[in-house]
């Protein structure tokens, strides 16, 4: 009986047991399946979207360049591509073009936007069309403005998503390339995810975020947009603050994204600041960068799809059409909303004259800040010799921390010679009484 009593009993143990780890193996398989995975079918790997962007210009070389720019720092490294569309003659005094620098794949998930990058440079070189626009209209356009196109400027963290983290926005060491902007750097909110959001050890301490400030400061855009995804909305200055511009610049840029919301977005796509309108503050944000330091007249965020039903852990969803339909209507909308842009931008921007860029000194900044604001403000009346003149004041900042570190060592052991040398009198008076 007993012997019975213990077969029934390790029986009972081993069925247990099984039962158990087949509910494990079966709940983990169910949430795997929940979670949405990259579709290739609809979706290019980074790698294979930058040979097609590659071999695009070079069909196209006479619309079409590309460079690739390189930048380190501490052990990490980044390269971003550039590709330039000019057709026609260069921008001179006596033929202006609109410069417009537009921005995609900043955060790794956010796949769509890099796409929507190919989709507008496939119109740019002619190989795919706008429905509803005839092509002398579209070369009207085009013979007016200058387009620098980064298609996807975090690859790094764009490849942790391929590798499986589909959720990761930050760069290749973890940073958040959209919070490590100088201005307003480094300030935290009561909701400040450390994960989401980490602003690095320093503004600009990203090869990613160097690339980008030299490009800006270098071709001067008359517009920026930076391409995102999440939610649809188009975002103007500020980012870290519940304000936006004042007077004209505030109706050029309300007035423009307007006319893209009731033309591409039906009118449900949300406009304001993005500091305004989004519900919390961003800090140390690109576009807030570019308004307030390069001086970009009209300097945009446009979040370009977001599916509100997805839950949180499901990234691709959230931030990625995950069906054909929904892919080109997304693609076909945003690609005629920048090409409304190309047209309408000119016009709201009036006369287009070369500007200084001045940074206001009415507050206190860094030197870094200061040299950065006295360089862009010189660029245009010395040309490319300010470049020289850059590297010059990188060396100087260099040794000017170097410098304030070697005084404040230097000071220490003066203090501490000085100390010491006061307490050992008292002590040789004694003796010598």
């Amino acid at each position: 009986m007993a012997d019975l009593l213990s077969l029934s009993s390790f029986l009972f143990s081993i069925i247990t047991f099984f039962f158990f780890y087949f509910l494990s193996v079966h709940g983990d398989n169910s949430t795997q399946s929940s979670i949405t995975q990259i579709n290739y079918d609809l979706y290019h790997s980074s790698r294979n979207l930058m040979d097609e962007i590659k071999e695009m210009v070079h069909r196209h070389s006479d619309r079409l360049s590309m460079e690739k720019v390189k930048a380190g720092n501490k052990g990490y490294s980044a390269e971003i591509a550039v590709v330039t569309y000019c057709k026609g003659k260069k921008d001179s005094a006596e033929n202006p073009k609109l410069r417009i620098l537009l921005s995609f794949g900043q955060h790794g998930r956010e796949l769509i936007t890099s796409e929507l990058a190919f989709r507008i440079m496939s119109i740019l070189s002619e190989e795919k069309h706008l429905p509803g626009m005839d092509e002398a209209s579209l070369n009207s356009i085009l013979d007016k403005v200058v387009i620098k196109v980064v298609p996807m400027e975090n690859i790094n963290g764009r490849k942790l998503v391929e590798g499986g983290d589909l959720c990761e926005r930050r760069n290749g060491r973890g940073v958040d390339l959209n919070r490590n902007w100088s201005v307003d750097w480094g300030k935290k909110e009561k909701d400040y995810d450390p994960y989401e959001e980490n602003p690095g050890i320093a503004p600009f301490s990203e090869p990613e975020s160097q690339i980008m400030r030299k490009l800006a400061v270098s071709f001067e855009p008359h517009i920026w947009v930076n391409v995102h995804s999440g939610m649809e909305a188009l975002f103007m200055p500020y980012d870290h603050k519940n304000t936006t511009p004042d007077g004209l610049p505030l109706q050029q840029m309300k007035s423009l994204l307007e006319e893209v919301n009731q033309l591409h977005c039906q009118k449900r796509c949300m406009i304001g600041s993005g500091g305004g309108s989004v519900g919390y503050f961003a800090h140390g944000t690109a576009t807030d960068f570019m308004y307030d330091v390069v001086r970009v007249p009209m300097a945009f965020t446009f979040e370009i799809y977001g599916d509100v039903t997805a839950p949180s852990s499901d990234c691709f969803k959230m931030f990625n059409p995950t069906d054909l339909a929904s892919y080109n209507s997304v693609l076909d909308d945003w690609s005629a909303a920048f090409f409304t842009i190309f047209k309408l931008g000119p016009h709201q921007l009036g006369e287009i004259q070369s500007k200084a860029s001045v940074v206001k000194l009415d507050k206190l900044v860094s030197i870094d800040e200061y040299l950065d604001g006295y360089l862009m403000e010189r660029r245009n009346r010395y040309g490319k010799k300010i470049e020289v003149l850059e590297l010059g004041m990188q060396e100087i900042r260099a040794y000017y921390r170097l410098f304030l570190l070697s005084s404040v060592l230097l000071l220490c052991m003066f203090c501490s010679r000085i100390s010491k040398t006061k307490c050992s009198r008292p002590i040789v008076s004694a003796i010598s009484l």
